[in-house]
């Protein structure tokens, strides 16, 4: 994988609006509360830390969905 999509200074608001496709992602590891606003506006690495999820895992899984999808 070449291309870096979201980091994780990348907002959950952002990341679910810009790729739909990362949202199976983050609902298989518990985040289910991607509507809500205040995690809307959260970090994906904080909202990681708040679920008790390695942020480089899961920003890694979804960086190659992203890139499958393109």
């Amino acid at each position: 994988m070449n291309e870096t999509y979201v980091t994780g200074e990348t907002l959950v608001g952002e990341v679910v609006s810009r790729y739909p496709e990362a949202i199976e992602i983050l609902l298989s590891i518990g985040m289910h509360c991607l509507g809500c606003p205040a995690s809307r506006n959260e970090s994906l690495a904080d909202a990681c830390a708040v679920h008790g999820f390695e942020a480089d895992e899961v920003i890694k899984a979804i960086n190659e969905k992203i890139a499958a999808n393109q």
